[in-house]
């Protein structure tokens, strides 16, 4: 209990991003009435999960490029995503400021989605590790930043791009778009002195929603597959 409370203490966005996962996935396989593929059967997920078509033609549909973030198709995915969101958000949401980190994050995640909706728009997809992977590059700038040891970050983003391009059901564009954005914004959003970091976090997240909004406004009938 003394690590939960310094936990949120501490990191509190990273710290409510995991217990929001973990509350997400834990209605949709209540709703579902299985661990190993919640999202089949859960009235959650269906509302959530990032698939074109829906996002565009939906009143709602674009908010499905946040609420995918939320999902997990199982437990492994699930547990996966909270440990890497666990092991960088515990460090940096300290060394950002929790806004700027907040920010960031949902940057990375909507800019995942929005890679996902131009690149793969046919491919339901969901979970966090389209903003896991955005932290991933960031982290690689801050330790560039404060002279820290690159080998461990880099073979942490080298393992799991092999693991995106090996992997079965693994979405790759979604992992992608996550680094990419990250990447963009990663030297400014660690940079010493916080307006810039603010500036860094907020034109990527703008970017992210430019883009798939631009989804939404270009889409046409043609693009639904064929049944």
């Amino acid at each position: 209990m003394t690590f939960l409370r310094t936990f949120f203490r501490t990191s509190p966005a990273t710290a409510t991003l995991m217990l929001a996962c973990l509350l997400v996935w834990a209605v949709t396989v209540f709703q579902s009435g299985s661990a190993t593929n919640s999202v089949l059967g859960s009235p959650l997920a269906g509302s959530w999960i990032l698939w074109g078509p829906l996002v565009a033609t939906e009143p709602l549909g674009p908010l499905r490029a946040v609420g995918a973030m939320f999902l997990h198709l199982d437990v492994v995915h699930v547990v996966l995503n909270m440990i890497f969101l666990g092991y960088l958000g515990w460090g940096m949401e300290r060394s950002l400021g929790t806004g700027v980190f907040t920010t960031a994050y949902f940057a990375g995640g909507i800019g995942a989605s929005a890679a996902v909706l131009w690149m793969d728009p046919i491919s339901p997809t969901a979970g966090a590790s389209g903003a896991v992977y955005a932290l991933m590059a960031v982290l690689v700038a801050y330790m560039a930043r404060t002279g820290g040891d690159l080998r461990a970050p880099i073979v942490l983003i080298a393992v799991n791009i092999g693991y995106t391009v090996l992997g079965t059901g693994v979405s790759f564009w979604g992992h992608v778009g996550g680094l990419l954005a990250g990447a963009v914004m990663a030297w400014w959003v660690t940079s010493p002195r916080p307006q810039r970091r603010w500036i860094a976090a907020l034109a990527v997240l703008a970017l992210s929603v430019g883009a798939v909004l631009l989804y939404v406004a270009t889409f046409t009938v043609t693009d639904l597959p064929i049944s």
